[in-house]
């Protein structure tokens, strides 16, 4: 007889067996209840190497993103190639990851193309204490030199007036904003980051804001994306090249600037946000501490993050405004009665906003239908985590489609159509709503938030009450062209307006 058949022909063998077919019923139990809690978000079925990209259009990502979480839901998963992606659309999910679990999703995800960019340095793009240590640094001295204040709001005048003449060159003819704008509101980073404005006609400047907005509608390209999945083709990869040289163009650009303020650095006069940081850097070397998170790497990416995140997206969103305000005079016209009924010809000023509410309200629904960044910038998860009822492990990318937010349907009333009574109440009266959400939020919100915010409502106002915008001659209104151009972020299409001067309505 063997062992076996001893063991189960006795009393406590039965109990033995007993006793183990309970600890394993206790483990399935267990194993089930584990499996339940570690569902994974659904999503669509995976192609071998390829994943999920061809179910994507590529030059307009967020429009396949949005089309899928329709399908499969608010939390859904796709597959980059071999990577494993969580998509969270709608307001109420993305406001929850971002906001109620902002530690668990508040990482960046470093894509290749990312990580050729800043190599995990400044503040953007990288994590963990230096990221932590460059933004809190960053916010201080941007606050310090006019993030938000009234010195800032000063800048930004002054910037105004420069707009308006280089505007008014135009007499009224047909022109593309896109420079003049651009140049404008990259003055108003410049002049906190470095301490001084840059002339328009200055060729150094305008080849720094040609590159930053080729690198940034490239960033967004079919070739980059594909990068990101397979980055051994780089070498082989056109775009990539290109991208790279701009990047590495801007930097040697930003080292010769700082170079030149290091040799003009007054300790009792700092001009701007480089002069702070190289004083707290020779201080910690003075006190011998070398190995700090203020180096040469940090401060060069810090300054590309804040001079190119300070121009795109502010500059594209007044520019959508006046486009917006060509293709519906009606809205021009209010925004325009309003402004010389509070204002009239003097200067616009912040404190001006709150006996604005219709122009408010314009601002915030360009803001939302502009779209500018429509699935954010990559994050991805601190930590495993269960949420809403998925289990989604740790440093999976996550991508907040920021567009699905601007465009809920159950948030937004109309909110396919450029509609200012988003924001008004029944007595006209301007309403904040919480599910406009351009500079995303949580941990990774804008640090600019504000600075942008008062850029673009200084500008905006500023311009419309000194021009009438309208469409370039044998353009109606209805032809003008409101698909945003490709790129990372979404810029208006190439374009022409007239900006007709108001002076003597003003005057009159």
């Amino acid at each position: 007889m063997s062992l076996l058949e001893d063991l189960f022909q006795t009393p406590s063998s039965v109990s033995l067996l007993g006793a183990a077919v309970v600890f394993l019923f206790v483990l399935y139990l267990l194993s089930s209840s584990t499996q339940e809690q570690r569902k994974e978000p659904p999503g669509p079925r995976p192609l071998p190497l390829l994943g999920n990209l061809l179910q994507l259009d590529l030059s307009r990502p967020h429009n396949s993103l949005c089309h899928l979480s329709k399908k499969y839901g608010p939390v859904f998963t796709i597959h980059l190639g071999h990577k494993k992606v969580v998509v969270l659309a709608g307001y109420k999910t993305v406001k929850q990851a971002l906001v109620n679990y902002a530690e668990e999703f508040g990482d960046r995800e470093i894509t290749p193309i990312f990580y050729d960019f800043n190599k995990g340095h400044g503040i953007l793009l990288s994590n963990g204490e230096s990221w932590k240590e460059m933004k809190r640094f960053a916010l201080t001295n941007l606050r310090d030199f006019g993030m938000g204040k009234r010195m800032g709001e000063e800048k930004i005048i002054q910037e105004c007036h420069y707009l308006i003449d280089k505007i008014e060159k135009h007499e009224g003819k047909a022109f593309d904003s896109t420079q003049a704008v651009n140049y404008a509101v990259s003055n108003v980073i410049s002049a906190i980051v470095y301490g001084d404005r840059f002339e328009y006609t200055d060729t150094v400047f305008q080849a720094m804001l040609k590159r930053v907005h080729k690198t940034i509608f490239l960033t967004g390209s079919a070739a980059i994306q594909v990068y990101n999945v397979f980055p051994w083709l780089g070498p082989w990869i056109k775009t990539y090249r290109i991208l790279m040289k701009n990047v590495e163009d801007n930097r040697e650009e930003i080292k010769r600037i700082i170079s030149s303020l290091k040799e003009t650095l007054n300790p009792q006069m700092l001009r701007g946000y480089i002069d702070s940081f190289l004083m707290r850097k020779k201080s910690l070397e003075d006190s011998g501490i070398m190995d700090s998170y203020y180096h040469d790497d940090n401060l060069v990416n810090s300054v590309f993050n804040l001079f190119a995140a300070g121009t795109d997206t502010t500059g594209s969103t007044i520019r959508w405004g006046l486009l917006l305000m060509a293709k519906y005079p009606h809205i021009q016209d209010g925004v325009q009665e309003e402004l010389s009924s509070v204002t009239g010809s003097r200067q616009v000023l912040v404190e001006d906003r709150k006996n604005l509410p219709y122009t408010d309200a314009v601002i915030h629904e360009i803001q939302r239908v502009a779209n500018i960044l429509p699935l954010s910038v990559p994050h991805i998860t601190s930590q495993d985590i269960t949420f809403q009822g998925y289990f989604i492990k740790k440093g999976t990318p996550v991508i907040p489609l920021l567009t699905s937010v601007l465009n809920d349907e159950t948030e937004w009333e109309s909110p396919h159509t450029f509609n200012p009574n988003h924001f008004l109440d029944k007595e006209g009266q301007f309403v904040k709503r919480d599910a406009l959400m351009p500079f995303s939020a949580g941990r990774r919100a804008c640090p600019g938030e504000s600075l942008a915010r008062m850029e673009v409502f200084l500008f905006f106002t500023s311009l419309l009450q000194r021009f009438r915008f309208t469409p370039p001659p044998g353009v109606t209104e209805d032809e003008l062209d409101l698909t945003p151009a490709l790129g990372f972020t979404l810029n208006p299409s190439p374009h022409q307006l007239c900006a007709v001067s108001r002076r003597n309505n003003l005057e009159g």
